[in-house]
């Protein structure tokens, strides 16, 4: 029994020991090399990621981070799935193992994924390319073609919103087909005030200035505002009022909450200028009754 086990142990041993010796030193490189490689590609395509994303003066660091983390754990998840998958197939050559029986199979089974997985497939590619075109960040007002509100989570494949009523809506990349950013970069004060047909134009058009200029220097509002509120024409001649256009700049997100304000004190400043503000109005024509003769 023991020449036996010598026997096998030394057969086997001729057969390991040339292999360990060539393969197997392969083997170990090819492991060690994909190991090495994975680290530099990470630390490169990091740093790749960082020169390439430049934030702007209006962008959120979180919100920058967050879409730099993002963006370098896809290329790097991408370089480690494809240098495990070739690190793999050069092992299992080592190993005598065919690989091209492997490779079709392998090409079939994508297929058969690509078919069954092609709106998992759209709405991954559309979200590389929104992350990367920077279409919109995270806190930033944004409409969809059928959804609206703040932008609160992008991930690979969804955005979620969240909108002024509290809903939540989670859509797919692929569905989008049209994004408005309601604030990028700046937002706009954009308003309509209308007057009587009786005013003194160049009289309003001074209220309506100085109304924005003192909120623009206001300690309260002034850190939202880029651009003071003022008069840019008239906008139109409406049934019942001369419509004033004014426009203004604020920080992204800001606009709403500083027309609210800009509305309130253009209010006050009317009443006290005696300044009127129309509103559609009904005549009723009431027939007399006619008399009849007894």
């Amino acid at each position: 029994m023991k020449e036996i086990f010598e026997k096998n142990l030394e057969k086997y041993s001729e057969l390991i020991v040339p292999w360990l010796l060539t393969s197997g030193v392969k083997v170990i490189f090819i492991t060690i090399a994909a190991f090495i490689i994975h680290k530099i590609l990470a630390k490169f395509i990091a740093r790749a990621v960082k020169i390439a994303v430049r934030p702007d003066h209006f962008s959120s660091p979180d919100a920058e981070e967050k879409r730099e983390n993002t963006l370098i754990q896809i290329f790097t998840t991408t370089a480690q799935i494809a240098l495990i998958i070739m690190a793999t197939l050069m092992i299992l050559q080592e190993f005598g193992i065919e690989i091209a029986p492997i490779l079709a199979a392998a090409g079939i089974v994508g297929l058969a994924f690509g078919f069954g997985g092609q709106y998992l497939i759209r709405d991954v590619i559309s979200g590389l390319f929104i992350i990367l075109e920077n279409q919109y960040r995270i806190g930033d007002v944004v409409s969809f073609d059928n959804a609206s509100g703040a932008v609160q989570e992008i991930s690979l494949r969804k955005t979620t919103l969240r909108d002024m009523d509290g809903t939540v809506h989670h859509i797919p990349h692929g569905e989008i087909k049209k994004v408005s950013n309601l604030s990028k970069d700046f937002s706009r004060i954009n308003l309509d005030m209308g007057v009587s047909y009786n005013s003194n134009l160049e009289h309003v058009i001074t209220v309506i200035n100085k109304v924005g200029n003192d909120l623009a220097t206001d300690p309260q509002w002034k850190t939202s505002i880029l651009a003071p509120p003022l008069f840019l024409r008239v906008n139109e001649f409406a049934d019942s009022a001369i419509m004033m256009k004014i426009l203004g700049e604020t920080l992204p997100s800001k606009q709403w909450e500083v027309t609210g304000e800009l509305r309130k004190r253009l209010k006050a400043a009317f009443d006290k200028e005696g300044i009127e503000i129309p509103f559609p109005q009904m005549v009723v024509h009431q027939p007399q009754p006619i008399e009849v003769e007894k």
